[in-house]
């Protein structure tokens, strides 16, 4: 057989067993000889080898560090970006919650606005589930456009503050208040960012004269405040209110589940009405009126009026007018 055709590669040995074959074939050593020098290619070839995969090791190590070092260089800016789209939106949904407690808020007196306040009314009238005695008024500042005109506005707005703060203190944790003011027509029903009228709602009542109570509680509050602590001059007048309060039994949910708007307005143009006719009633400053729910309108309870077994024995002793 011809070199060449040993090794194709210009017949040059191109591997280890190339080379030892070349060494049998083409050096006439003796025995000894021949295997010391193929030992000694052998341990060179293996010497290579080994310098080579420590070489290929410090590669793949030099390479998976810099890998490392370039992932963990991405994970801290995805990380970084990650915190700025967390705290944009944090910083949107806070705004979007204080925007919205803004629309819902009276600016001067931070009572929720009566928009709101009708919305959650018509909401509990829909959907509340107790069959119990809940109270709807409308609490006014007596004689509120002589203090604007005798004694300012600036006044004026202190006072108004003041009494919603007064009102403030005396609800529960459950009972809505709202400032209030009626629009002129009777099918609306606007908030009004000033003004001297305030709503409330007290949602959950065991007898119809807690109704009156907290009317009383609300009147009282005014009534004890040092009105000088505001202004010198109300020494002289003291601030007073008129409280027109609804007492309603719930009764069953079927018959209000689809007419919370309409019993809403309804309950609230009584509370005015009310409320107007205790102006003109200086010994008493609070009406009251009993109401429950029949074919779907509001009718009054009669004093001895014999009505559903369920508020019968709570209509002795009617505190009204």
């Amino acid at each position: 057989m011809q070199q060449s055709e040993k090794f194709p590669a210009g017949g040059r040995p191109q591997t280890r067993n190339d080379l030892r074959t070349w060494v049998r074939d083409h050096l006439h050593l003796s025995t000894s000889h021949q295997s010391a020098l193929l030992a000694a290619i052998d341990n060179v070839f293996t010497r290579h080898e080994r310098l080579w995969q420590e070489s290929k090791h410090e590669a793949i190590q030099a390479l998976s560090a810099g890998f490392a070092e370039k992932m963990a260089r991405v994970k801290t800016e995805l990380s970084a970006k990650d915190a700025t789209v967390s705290s944009i939106s944090r910083y949107f949904e806070a705004l979007v919650a204080d925007l919205t407690d803004k629309s819902h808020r009276d600016p001067k007196t931070k009572l929720m606005n009566f928009g709101r306040f009708t919305e959650q009314l018509e909401a509990f009238l829909a959907f509340e589930q107790r069959g119990r005695w809940s109270a709807i008024g409308l609490v006014d500042i007596t004689g509120f456009k002589w203090y604007n005109d005798a004694l300012g506005h600036a006044v004026g707005d202190r006072i108004i503050e003041r009494v919603a703060q007064l009102l403030r203190e005396q609800v529960r944790s459950d009972d809505l208040i709202a400032q209030e003011r009626l629009g002129a027509h009777s099918n609306e029903l606007h908030a009004r960012l000033g003004g001297d009228e305030f709503c409330f709602l007290i949602p959950d009542l065991g007898q119809y004269r807690k109704a009156y109570a907290v009317a009383e509680r609300f009147r009282e509050a005014v009534e004890r405040y040092d009105w000088t602590l505001e202004d010198r001059r109300l020494e002289a007048q003291p601030v007073r209110v008129d409280v027109g309060v609804v007492g309603l039994w719930l009764g069953r949910i079927a018959e209000r589940r689809f007419i919370g708007r309409r019993l809403a307005a309804d309950l609230i143009q009584r509370a005015d009405k009310l409320m107007y006719e205790a102006k003109g009633e200086r010994a008493s400053h609070i009406y009251l009126q009993c109401v429950r729910i029949h074919e779907g309108v509001l009718v009054e309870i009669a004093d001895g009026e014999q009505p559903h077994r369920e508020y019968v024995s709570e209509l002795s002793d009617h505190p009204s007018r």
